[in-house]
């Protein structure tokens, strides 16, 4: 990855998971060169993991023609990634919440949830295809 203030970083993959632990890597290595405290650190692997995952899983339905778009720009300030599929979509509004009685035992929308609580700023956009998400570092006191 590029040195802090300089262009985002872009990868594009297959819909594999293994392509998409390798991109998590190399972000994550670089939060480590920037000096992410621990808990923004594992905040942004939380994140990228479930993006990724989704992307990969819900939106190319693990189709191998399709692709993931991911986007990175990691400073010491902030971490700003963006994962973009090439399915349908998704409506953020009809993802049932899982926290509810009813919805307990159901196995889909709690990634969403991590997300939007571990990371400071989640947006989609491109009828759901892509997720912004925003990360500020708070570094740990010495």
């Amino acid at each position: 990855m590029k040195a802090a203030g300089e262009c985002p970083v872009r990868f594009t993959i297959n819909s594999d998971f293994s392509e998409g632990r390798e991109v998590q890597k190399q972000i994550l290595d670089e939060i480590e060169r920037q000096g992410f405290d621990s808990h923004s650190a594992f905040a942004v692997k939380l994140a990228v993991d479930e993006a990724l995952n989704n992307a990969i899983k819900h939106g190319n339905r693990l189709a191998k023609g399709k692709k993931i778009h991911i986007q990175a720009t990691i400073t010491p300030e902030k971490a700003e990634i963006i994962v973009e599929d090439e399915g349908t979509g998704f409506d953020r509004r009809n993802v049932p919440d899982p926290t509810l009685q009813e919805n307990l035992e159901k196995c889909s929308g709690r990634g969403i949830l991590l997300m939007e609580a571990y990371m400071d700023q989640v947006n989609y956009s491109q009828n759901g295809r892509r997720v912004h998400m925003i990360k500020f570092n708070e570094p740990e006191s010495q």
